[in-house]
């Protein structure tokens, strides 16, 4: 009887691979705050005045959010305040604070106060900010502040120079809306890079470690050293030691630095064009570099356009008020750039 004979079989224990780490630098951190203008909507009575269609806080804060449209509305204030003729009723500060209001909000208002005999006092700036018209005489106004008690003007004593709207014809509304998406996106660009440099992001990286390493705690250790890198005080050197280490053991991968900056710079070039178009400022007004090897042109007949369409329409409407008055408040002297040849010359006599 043939014994079969039994055969060794050798077995090789595998051990186990150890897991794939993964970590973050860091918890989100909060860019933007909150900066919501309310959705259009006709204006709601509020019992004693109407609540304007739109967030005028939200419209006071967006006027720094980008350099653009700050700058775009100052140029047109400080054009019109320098050919402001100041007048017994109206100083210069005042007519330049009235046309801010109207730039910025859409309405400007104005209180016309009388002595005890009944007789004109120096027209008042109110801010827009803070006006309301009334449900019951539109011809009244409260000024309102959350933390103070309203004030309510005599009736018939204040002008209010509006922007019209197509929804209702209680406030008027700035003709910028349109752009305000666009320097908000803007803002956060900016407001994005800032964080994007202060937490060290521009300087991100995946950290790839294959070779071995003794234990987990010099894992825990090179994970602490990495965390403590990020935030103030970042672009630290770290040393790391590895025995036996091979050539790729330790591979710093950057991510997103390159993609990140191309797109920053298309969100700002694209946004600025949307909040200029929207103000209908020449760029050479408002001191920007030309990109291209074409230039903006010259800079006076740029003017001289920017003041026959621009200027002289809101001349126009700002004397609105000499109706309300009876007299000849507002008036402008000549805007001196309209003189000038292209070359910056007077222009010679015919």
């Amino acid at each position: 009887m043939s014994k079969k004979r039994g055969k060794a079989v050798a077995t090789a224990t595998v051990a186990p691979a150890s897991d794939v780490q993964a970590f973050t630098f860091g918890g989100p951190t909060p860019v933007l705050d909150g900066r919501d203008l309310l959705d259009y909507i006709e204006a709601w009575r509020n019992g004693k005045w109407y609540e304007p269609p739109v967030s005028l806080d939200g419209l006071a804060k967006s006027f720094r959010s980008t350099p653009h449209h700050s700058s775009a509305i100052q140029v047109k204030v400080n054009i019109l305040t320098s050919m402001f003729k100041p007048h017994a009723l109206m100083s210069r500060e005042t007519f330049g604070a009235w046309v801010l209001d109207f730039l910025i909000f859409g309405s400007a208002y104005l209180e016309q106060p009388r002595n005890r005999l009944g007789k004109r006092m120096p027209l008042k700036h109110a801010l827009a900010k803070y006006m309301r018209r009334g449900c019951d005489d539109l011809d009244v106004y409260f000024f309102v502040q959350s933390w103070k008690e309203p004030h309510e003007f005599a009736k018939g004593s204040v002008f209010q120079l509006r922007q019209p709207d197509v929804h209702q014809e209680i406030y008027g509304l700035p003709e910028y809306l349109s752009a305000l998406q666009s320097a908000w996106l803007n803002e956060a660009g900016t407001l994005f890079r800032r964080k994007y440099y202060s937490n060290g992001s521009h300087a991100g990286y995946i950290l790839y470690l294959t070779d071995a390493l003794t234990d987990e705690k010099q894992v825990d250790a090179i994970k602490q050293a990495l965390k403590d890198s990020k935030g103030p005080g970042n672009f630290r050197n770290m040393f790391l030691y590895a025995p036996n280490g091979k050539k790729d053991g330790v591979q710093l991968i950057p991510i997103s630095e390159v993609a990140a900056k191309d797109e920053f710079f298309n969100i700002k070039n694209v946004t600025r064009d949307d909040v200029l178009a929207a103000h209908r400022v020449p760029p050479q007004l408002l001191g920007l570099v030309p990109t291209g090897t074409t230039g903006f042109g010259s800079v006076i007949p740029a003017a001289q356009v920017f003041a026959i369409n621009e200027l002289l329409p809101l001349q126009t409407r700002f004397q609105q008020l000499n109706e309300w008055v009876g007299q000849d408040v507002v008036n402008f002297n000549a805007y001196p750039v309209a003189s000038l040849a292209a070359n910056g010359t007077e222009k010679s006599a015919p």
